[in-house]
Order: structure tokens, then C-alpha cells, then sequence
């Protein structure tokens, strides 16, 4: 039995609307697709994005923001949106088990991830969130929020920009193996996981957001997982991607890629981390990771889709 950590983007479970009806469907829908790893007598390890979630969360607690009910800090929302997510995932999951006849269980997990507080990100933030605003907005905008940092986003607007920290340790890893060990299907580190730094004996809850693909791969070495795999939108890696030559693919070494890493070929916002995350993984463990999609996990699990990258 091959203990696989697998890692969806917040994309993965969007729906057309914001509705938690809609939501609920689509994760429905990516459960059926995961199930195809139990069957495969797979440990599954499930861990999610949450930016389109936290998202409309952050709007929604704009709109109600008030002296007599504050909007709720970004460590808070995080956790907000792991509980509503995993929510999501275990009860869709528990119901594709049962029409299955598979006797497992499930859990969703509020996950902790340990950050540096002397982490370089912290005077660099550069991880957009929360709603678009005009220029004319952004004076009243720092005299309330004086520490907010408002970058130009898109060409749509100005938009809060917030740190983007490395995990240093996943504070709940030990009671994750545990869950592992008793063959029980965690769900975990949402949204890359509430992020938290250390002082004395306790973690504090920051303004950050860490990127989910690098805590699945620190959450995979943890839990000595044997593959991650990283879901996304397109059917693997392609050097020049989106060019007329572009090229996907299939098997490649850690250190191969890695050359492409360095030479900045991949787009920052979305296959960068994807990729460095999974070589992180290679190298920390000598184990495989696959980079596809969530139509293809069937021929994933086969290994005839993904770009596996090896040692």
C-alpha cells in the first residue's frame, strides 16, 4: 500500500457561483475522482487550496466590517475556510465510500504550519488577496489599515499584498501519522495551513499566506509519504509553455528541471511552485512526484499521464 499525499488547487473545487450549494457540488465531483486511489489500495492524504474560498471570505467580511463587528484577521479566515473546505471534502467523501462499500474513514484536520518569523517574505510581501479596489480608495483604505501594503494587481485595480513565508514544520504532523498509520483519510493544511510563528511555547497566528504546494511537499516528507501529486489545471509540465514549440513532459529528473527552474521558465504564479515544490520532495526523500490533472488520475495512478519527476 503506497502512502500518496495529493495536493488540489482552490480551483479545483470553484464552482460557477460562490454558493455553498455549488461548492459542495463540484467537490463532489473531485471525490469521484479521488476514490480512484483507495480502490488502487492507496493511503490517500488529501490537502486543498482555499483562494477562491478565502477569497469571497474576505469580501464578505469587508461588507460587514464595522467598528461593532470587525472583519476577522487572515490567520482566522484560513481557518475559517479549512473547517468549511474539509467539511466539504469529508462528507463528500464518506458518501462516495458508503455507495462504494468501502468501510474507511475520513477526517478533516485544522492544520497549523510553522513559518520563520525573521523569514525574508516578511519584508517582501508579494501574495495578492481579498477584493480589487480603485485608486481613489486607497488613502481612506491606509488610514484605516495603516499596515496594510497595496500593490497594483492585474491592470484590475489595487489589491492588499501580503507575505508568502517558506514552512518550516507542520506543528498537527504527529497526530497526522497517526490518523495515517489507523488507515484513516486525513484531510489537511488547507490553504497551505493557518500560518504560525513561535514565540516561547506559542504560536502565533500571522498575516500570511503560504503556498499550498510547498506545505503538501513538507506535509509528504513528514509523513515519509511514498508519491505527492499535484493536481492542476493542465496535463503536466511543458517547457515553453503556451509558445508554439511548447513541449510537455513526461519523465525527468529532479536535477533536470532544475535548470529550468533556475533559468526562470516557468510562470510564478502558477507552474513555479508546482514545480519546486515537487523537486523539493525529490530530493528530501528519494521519492517520486507526478504533476497532472484531475481528469487523468486514473491513467496518473497507471503512470500513462503526469509528469513524474524522479531522482
Amino acid at each position: 500500500m503506497a502512502k500518496i499525499v495529493v495536493v488540489l488547487g482552490g480551483n479545483a473545487i470553484l464552482a460557477n457561483d460562490a454558493s455553498d450549494t455549488a461548492q459542495k457540488k463540484a467537490v463532489k465531483a473531485t471525490v469521484k475522482a479521488l476514490i480512484n486511489f483507495v480502490e488502487n489500495g492507496d493511503q490517500l492524504i488529501i490537502t486543498h487550496g482555499n483562494g477562491p474560498q478565502v477569497g469571497n471570505l474576505l469580501l464578505q467580511q469587508q461588507a460587514a466590517d464595522s467598528d461593532q463587528n470587525p472583519a476577522m484577521a487572515l490567520d482566522t479566515c484560513g481557518a475559517m475556510t479549512q473547517g468549511s473546505i474539509g467539511y466539504w471534502f469529508q462528507n463528500a467523501m464518506q458518501e462516495e465510500l458508503a455507495l462504494r462499500k468501502i468501510d474507511k474513514s475520513v477526517v478533516a484536520m485544522v492544520t497549523q504550519t510553522i513559518v520563520a518569523a525573521d523569514d525574508p517574505a516578511f519584508h517582501h510581501p508579494t501574495k495578492p488577496i481579498g477584493p480589487f479596489y480603485e485608486e481613489a480608495a486607497l488613502k481612506g483604505l491606509q488610514e484605516k489599515h495603516p499596515d496594510w501594503q497595496m500593490m497594483e494587481d492585474a491592470g484590475r485595480g489595487y489589491r492588499r499584498v501580503v507575505p508568502s513565508p517558506q514552512p518550516v514544520e507542520i506543528k498537527e504532523y504527529p497526530a497526522i501519522k497517526k490518523v495515517i498509520e489507523a488507515g484513516i483519510i486525513p484531510i489537511i493544511s488547507g490553504g497551505g495551513g493557518i500560518p504560525v510563528v513561535k514565540s516561547g511555547d506559542q504560536l502565533i497566528g500571522t498575516e500570511a499566506v503560504i503556498d499550498k504546494d510547498f506545505s503538501a511537499a513538507k506535509i509528504a516528507e513528514l509523513v515519509e509519504a511514498d508519491q505527492l501529486i499535484i493536481l492542476t489545471s493542465v496535463g503536466g509540465v511543458f517547457y515553453r509553455f503556451g509558445k508554439p514549440d511548447q513541449e510537455e513532459i513526461f519523465d525527468v529528473t529532479a536535477k533536470e528541471i532544475q535548470k529550468h527552474i533556475d533559468a526562470d521558465e516557468f510562470a510564478k504564479g502558477s507552474m513555479m511552485p508546482k514545480v519546486k515544490a515537487a523537486v523539493q520532495f525529490v530530493k528530501k526523500t528519494g521519492n517520486p512526484a507526478v504533476i497532472g490533472t484531475l481528469d487523468d488520475v486514473r491513467q496518473i495512478i497507471t503512470g500513462d499521464k503526469g509528469t513524474v519527476i524522479h531522482q
